[in-house]
């Protein structure tokens, strides 16, 4: 479970604590409520599902070409996944760079 902290407007707040109270609810559950709606109101939105499957096949384009681009630098050098054992497979060493950052020639 995550903490999440949030500022409200003061007046906000005292609605909020009113209608939870109203409702027979603590503030936290009254706020989880609001989102679990919030999320089921945005699944059934068609634009946003396709935004989301635009948004995995970019992931799945990106991974591929990562694994592509492994795979070229450690061909002929055995395997480049673990497998299920865990034994066995070279795996590339990691830099200690950061994204973004020129590598070093």
């Amino acid at each position: 479970m995550k903490t999440l902290a949030i500022r409200l407007e003061d007046d906000t707040h005292a609605q909020l604590s009113v209608l939870a109270q109203l409702e027979e609810l603590t503030v936290t559950d009254a706020i989880r409520q609001a989102i679990d709606n919030f999320i089921d109101a945005k699944r059934s939105q068609p634009e946003l599902t396709a935004r989301a499957e635009a948004v995995l096949a970019d992931i799945d384009r990106d991974a591929a070409s990562k694994r592509e681009a492994i795979a070229s630098l450690f061909e002929g050098d055995g395997p480049t996944a673990k497998p299920a054992g865990g034994t066995g497979a070279k795996s590339p060493s990691r830099s200690s760079r950061n994204k973004g950052d020129a590598p070093a020639n």
